[in-house]
């Protein structure tokens, strides 16, 4: 396991923070924080997946980020680097967004991304 500056793997908004902490403090115990990857998937190639993280192995890069913690699979990180992670809310529902630059380009539905 390896600790990473925020801005050097992933970011967090002030919004998915919160949503963050709400969700782990709601989740129970066993909860070490959140945990992202991505598995191929799509029209595309990729999409992020999120779970809680129950455990960190040897692999994985942790950015801790107000009191948050996010697990970042380590076979992964290049390909997230820099990905600011956002909550949105509207009037037809609630989503984590990620704005990866390293995306190449996205499905017409949104699910999947090319790095």
């Amino acid at each position: 396991m390896s600790t990473a500056n925020e801005s050097v793997v992933v970011r967090l908004s002030p919004r998915a923070v919160a949503r963050v902490r709400h969700l782990l403090e709601t989740r129970g115990e066993g909860a070490l924080g959140l945990r992202l990857g991505v598995k191929p998937t799509g029209c595309s190639g990729y999409s992020y997946l999120l779970d809680f993280a129950r455990d960190i192995g040897p692999g994985d890069v942790v950015v801790e980020q107000d009191g948050v913690r996010v697990v970042v699979d380590g076979t992964v990180v290049d390909m997230l680097r820099g990905t600011e992670i956002d909550w949105v809310e509207d009037r037809l529902g609630a989503q984590f967004v990620f704005r990866n630059p390293n995306e190449k380009a996205r499905c017409g539905c949104g699910e999947s991304f090319t790095v």
